[in-house]
């Protein structure tokens, strides 16, 4: 039976193999026994603080064993772990906390300046994962304290994890993700992908304020077996560590795969171990896909899913990535449903759902729905228009999409969202930084084609009369503002932009020259 919560999950595996390993890190290897032990330390220590059942902690920290660790330890005193995406400006990250009420934070030593200053108000502590002048010793810290779990076993359906959407109003969103969420992906994806037991590995340079990341992490760990954790994604060490480790598993987003193809030295690795490569974020060009297989030699699955969905909920197996066959038209498909979801295809104008083949809004049936947005029920309910229900209610995607023969296929973005490189970006968060350069008069933000990155960020600028501005004036302004991979790359001025009779952005004029010779409209 699927574990009902992340306590009853570490459990049950520290004590069936306390001696085999869950992580390996740069620094040391961790056995199931030693992150049980060291997460019922934290767990003490953070009640020692004052943290208590429902309080939010928060990490500011690349892929690091501590964000993992601290994670779980929150778990265990019905606590919810909040990562915070690093690569936000300091702004964007204060809000964040502010929002969450973060009640405590990790650092690591590079973000310090950054957490200083996010830090909110009702902040316990703040420590940092390595050596930081000012900041109090992570690990020194927790070690201090005894360990002794605290024994709580969780509702399945409280709060497990809190990350961060950003929305098309610009401001974040905290996505609660529950205990049975995770739980119910660590059963079904990892069925999926094949991640079986403890004779897997699955290597992770996610960052974990990504579902993906985080999501893996608990994955393996779930299913009994091994990650491989690496604190950023570089390639040569990835390719050496494959071999080293006798990885079987990898997840990465296609812009990674074509950096690892493009690796001086890529042909001489040792990739007999590897099982499978799955993929998400965007979907992989048939050159990268080609090179690729012939490369590592495994089958490739794409997967599709949200934050909002706790990840994937759609799959392509690698008997569809056939590009020069009889199935070479599914290269262009997200999946099939998983067995526990429901997809529909609704037009939103009449709310009814659409006959096959016809183009519509992705709505989602799933136990993996997540619980709602923190603390902002006008938006819960707007993304569950029918209610919640005991199969997770219908969840709008804000995707547009069709079904055919069972598979579903992506076409655009309702909500207008831009994916770069596996990172959400919401253009409305782009267009309020846009509209406070002085010369800017109207301002629109689209995704356009991009070979390495799916699709980039461009801005449509039309200038106030007589002001003058370079494009390189417009991005140097906005990435004051924001965090710089949400920055447009390029920037068209207009004269105007295309507007319907009651003034609505025709977003769609904008992007379809640089979309015209493509099968659809977004990456």
């Amino acid at each position: 039976m699927p574990d009902r919560d992340l306590n009853d999950m570490l459990r049950r595996w520290a004590g069936s193999q306390p001696a085999a390993l869950a992580f390996v890190t740069a620094d040391r290897n961790w056995t199931f026994a030693q992150v049980h032990e060291a997460t019922s330390r934290i767990a003490q220590g953070l009640l020692a603080l004052g943290v208590r059942e429902g309080d939010r902690v928060a990490c500011l920290t690349r892929h690091v064993i501590e964000t993992t660790l601290l994670t779980l330890a929150a778990c265990k005193i019905g606590a919810v772990c909040m990562p915070v995406n690093w690569r936000l400006s300091g702004d964007e990250a204060t809000y964040i906390l502010a929002n969450g009420e973060a009640r405590f934070l990790l650092t690591d030593a590079m973000f310090a300046a950054t957490a200083r200053r996010a830090a909110p108000d009702g902040l316990l502590a703040l420590m940092a994962t390595d050596a930081c002048d000012g900041l109090p010793s992570f690990e020194a810290w927790y070690r201090a304290h005894p360990a002794t779990d605290p024994g709580l076993q969780p509702d399945p359906d409280a709060t497990a994890l809190q990350l961060y959407s950003s929305g098309t109003t610009g401001l974040p969103k905290g996505v609660e993700l529950t205990h049975r969420n995770l739980c119910t992906n660590t059963e079904e994806t990892g069925r999926e992908i094949g991640f079986d037991g403890p004779q897997h590995v699955m290597f992770n340079a996610l960052p974990p304020f990504h579902i993906a990341g985080v999501g893996l992490t608990l994955l393996t760990l779930g299913r009994g077996g091994q990650s491989v954790c690496m604190a950023e994604f570089e390639p040569a060490r990835l390719i050496d560590g494959i071999a080293r480790h006798r990885v079987t598993h990898l997840f990465l987003v296609p812009a990674m795969i074509l950096a690892l193809i493009n690796t001086a030295g890529v042909e001489q690795g040792d990739y007999s171990s590897l099982q499978s490569i799955s993929y998400g974020a965007s979907p992989i060009s048939e050159s990268v896909l080609v090179a690729a297989t012939r490369v590592f030699g495994c089958g490739f699955m794409q997967l599709y899913g949200l934050t909002e969905t706790t990840g994937a909920i759609v799959y392509l197996p690698p008997a569809d990535h056939d590009p020069s066959g009889p199935k070479a038209h599914l290269m262009r498909a997200a999946g099939r449903a998983g067995r526990l979801v429901g997809l529909r295809i609704v037009d939103n104008a009449s709310g009814r759902d659409v006959p096959e083949g016809e183009v519509g809004e992705v709505w989602i049936r799933s136990p993996q729905n997540m619980r709602g947005y923190w603390r902002n029920p006008p938006a819960t309910e707007q993304a569950f228009p029918e209610g919640r229900d005991a199969r997770g209610g219908w969840f709008r995607t804000g995707d547009a999409g069709t079904m055919r023969d069972g598979y579903l296929f992506i076409q655009d973005r309702i909500k207008d969202m831009i994916i770069s490189g596996g990172e959400n970006i919401y253009p409305a968060e782009v267009e309020n930084a846009l509209m406070k350069h002085p010369a800017v008069a109207d301002g629109a933000v689209i995704g356009v084609p991009d070979e390495r990155w799916g699709e980039t960020v461009k801005a449509c600028v039309v200038l106030r009369p007589g002001a003058r501005a370079s494009e390189r004036d417009i991005i140097d302004f906005l990435r004051e503002r924001i965090a710089h991979y949400k920055c447009p790359r390029s920037v068209d001025f207009c004269d105007t932009l295309p507007r319907n009779p009651s003034g609505k952005l025709l977003k769609y004029v904008l992007r379809q020259p640089y979309w015209k010779d493509r099968d659809r409209g977004v990456a």
